[in-house]
């Protein structure tokens, strides 16, 4: 008899995180590494969010919250949406969650039934499809095109319904491609969504890093009935710098907001206490850290896409979200591992290859590092790519 359950022993370990693993261990070793692989700002989180959460150590707030967070977070939560997104959410439609992983976890177990279908456009974040099986969900993948900006058409939404569609994830600005839907896009998609009664998952944790006059909109505050069927997905670690805190947060209709808080109370009980008193400093602290953290994420994009536009044998499309970009190494005829694999050997630069976001023939580089180490990277992938 098999010990591991049939749907946990299917799922395929994380691609991003074993890349990072690896560029660490050869670090470790003494090996010049240029690692792009890490989906993490590499600021470190702001003094003020440090000084809050070694403040509520000391005032002993290390007890339980209620499942669902503390209150006032949720009220610094409920006023964010209101400034930002342009969204009304009571304070019990909102669940503070142990990273916004946990938070579309939550939002797929609340939601999905055994068998049921749910629209993943790919590339997607790796997470997705294992998430959905995990549950006994069936990810339906919609390939999405390169001259289309890797974003998901309404007919491509269209043709991959079925009568068991239950959900769509929608992650704008997304990764790995940095894709961020427009307005009119988003208008699209959420007229199909409504027509059919399918539920959005819309993950918004790089919403604060977006590029070029582009706008992040909020799916959920297009309309009433599209709010209705959207469970908004957020957290902390990008904007903040705040990662390794695990803090992720859902916002939903109250209906589907009550389950994912019974998810939570019959698993984690509450995020960690004292790291969500640093979330209220987040969030009540002076912004201007976000925007000059943006600002250095668009230097180092800007430089990269000069960089990677002007190699040979690969495809880039500009990114104007998130901190990532999706390389497209279908002229190499280089399947993505192996091409991974030669060029951690070769020139010691690990990325992550497009298989672990459903798009074989790319890979993904991460900007969250300095400009000198961007600069090396290039040079080494140049490099490899001229000789191949």
């Amino acid at each position: 008899m098999d010990l591991i359950a049939k749907n946990v022993a299917e799922l395929s370990p994380s691609m991003t995180l074993s890349i990072t693993s690896q560029a660490k261990a050869l670090k470790k070793q003494g090996v010049d590494v240029v690692s792009f692989g890490a989906g993490e700002p590499d600021f470190n989180t702001p003094a003020h969010i440090v000084a809050a959460a070694v403040q509520a150590l000391s005032d002993n707030q290390t007890r339980y919250t209620e499942s669902s967070g503390l209150l006032e977070l949720r009220e610094a939560l409920s006023a964010k949406f209101v400034m930002d997104n342009n969204l009304q959410y009571d304070p019990s439609q909102i669940s503070v969650n142990c990273g916004a992983k946990h938070s579309c976890f939550n939002a797929i177990a609340a939601v999905v039934n055994p068998g049921d279908e749910v629209i993943i456009p790919a590339p997607y974040w790796t997470s997705y499809p294992e998430m959905v099986r995990l549950v006994g969900g069936v990810p339906v993948v919609v390939e999405t095109k390169r001259e289309n900006g890797w974003k998901m058409t309404p007919d491509e939404f269209e043709d991959a319904m079925s009568p068991m569609t239950k959900m769509i994830i929608l992650n704008s600005p997304g990764n790995p491609t940095g894709a961020v839907y427009t307005r009119d896009e988003l208008e699209k998609i959420a007229e199909i969504a409504i027509g059919e009664d399918i539920v959005v998952l819309s993950d918004e944790i790089y919403e604060k890093l977006v590029y070029a006059g582009q706008e992040h909109i909020s799916i959920a505050s297009l309309s009433k009935e599209i709010y209705d069927l959207t469970i908004t997905v957020n957290g902390f670690s990008k904007a903040y710098a705040m990662t390794g805190w695990r803090l992720g947060y859902t916002a939903a209709p109250k209906r589907i907001a009550e389950a994912i808080d019974t998810i939570q109370s019959h698993t984690t009980s509450n995020a960690t206490t004292f790291a969500q008193y640093g979330a209220i400093a987040a969030l009540s602290g002076d912004q201007q850290i976000v925007v000059d953290m943006r600002e250095e994420f668009d230097v180092r994009r800007q430089y990269m896409m000069s960089r990677l536009s002007a190699i040979k044998n690969v495809r880039v499309v500009e990114p104007l979200g998130a901190f990532y970009f999706l390389v497209d190494i279908e002229p190499m005829a280089i399947k993505s591992v192996n091409f991974c694999e030669k060029l951690l050997s070769k020139q010691k630069v690990a990325v992550v290859p497009g298989v672990a976001f459903g798009a074989e023939y790319t890979v993904r580089f991460s900007y969250a590092t300095g400009l000198d180490v961007i600069n090396t990277g290039m040079d080494r992938f140049e490099e490899f790519c001229s000789q191949h």
